[in-house]
């Protein structure tokens, strides 16, 4: 049996195919099919079952791939393993944002909460694992919110802990000792702008990159303020931070409980922070799992992993 695909823009079918045909040799041996080309048109050859899951997959790849100029970050064995489950793809909202350089938008149910508590909420904490979008997704909705002029601002901050390396014998001054600390959030931010608006954003101050502490004794007025990393800070510097913002601020906090590069006899001023706040009205709660992985498919399996490999040291 055959299934026909009408393909409109050549480029599109560059992205399908992939570097080497490799997203089409997934898909391929994954259902047991054969796919080419033929005139205008992608025909996939197999079994009906198999074609109709395929055909799926394959028009989710093309739909996400009409407005960027490539299709990274789609990881297609994770999608087909996600079809084959029965779990198609749903629709959620697209984040606009003017010299993005791909389209972003949540990927999972969980994602998709966190943005509308985002929109919802003037301070929104993000728990979840290392790639679940907590960062990503906040940096993507702080700069639709400031191109649609509801901050004037975007400041993002991080405490400067080590994360087991020590820096200090690093040469240069104090800011160059801080980057490798704040080269997570620049790296989110030249992922999502084209690199020149970046530039132009960070040049004027709209955009600022800040370690933890020199939030200390200012005051945040109309901007988008986004902690990350909070599970390396203490108490008294989440308390600190959170006294900061001003009128028409919005903050968003994430942290990643299972991780936290404090000193061992040192307490987590992450969790104690979210079980003092966690009946304050006007305040959200957003958790995301290994589900919401999006990064390689195998950080979501090495993350579950550890997840059994603790539960099964509690038991």
């Amino acid at each position: 049996m055959k299934e026909y695909i009408e393909v409109r823009k050549y480029h599109n079918l560059q992205q399908l195919f992939g570097p080497l045909d490799r997203n089409i040799k997934i898909i391929e041996q994954s259902f047991d099919i054969d796919i080419y080309v033929v005139d205008n048109k992608l025909c996939l050859e197999g079994k009906r079952q198999d074609l109709k899951m395929a055909k799926r997959v394959v028009e989710d790849i093309m739909k996400k791939g009409e407005n960027s100029d490539d299709i990274l970050g789609i990881d297609v064995a994770e999608m087909v393993e996600e079809y084959k489950a029965g779990k198609e793809k749903e629709e959620f909202d697209r984040i606009k944002i003017l010299s993005a350089r791909s389209q972003i938008s949540p990927r999972s149910f969980n994602q998709q909460k966190y943005v509308d508590s985002i929109k919802k909420y003037d301070l929104v904490f993000a728990i979840g694992p290392a790639g679940s979008g907590k960062t990503y997704l906040a940096m993507a909705m702080a700069l639709n919110f400031l191109q649609r002029k509801m901050v004037k601002r975007i400041i993002m901050t991080r405490p400067a802990i080590e994360a087991g390396e020590s820096l200090g014998y690093l040469p240069g001054g104090i800011q160059q000792k801080l980057n490798p600390y704040l080269r997570p959030l620049y790296d989110a931010l030249y992922d999502i702008l084209e690199g020149n608006v970046a530039d132009d954003y960070l040049k004027s101050g709209i955009i600022e990159v800040a370690p933890l502490a020199y939030m200390r004794g200012r005051t945040l007025n109309g901007a988008f303020i986004i902690l990350d990393e909070a599970q390396n800070c203490t108490q008294q510097q989440l308390k600190m931070f959170l006294t900061r913002f001003g009128q028409g601020s919005k903050v968003v906090v994430t942290g990643d409980i299972t991780q936290t590069d404090l000193p061992q006899r040192r307490p987590v001023g992450f969790i104690s922070t979210l079980n003092i706040l966690k009946r304050v009205n006007g305040i959200e709660f957003v958790y995301l799992d290994s589900g919401d992985i999006v990064r390689h498919s195998l950080v979501r399996k090495i993350t579950e992993a550890y997840e059994k490999h603790k539960r099964s040291k509690t038991t």
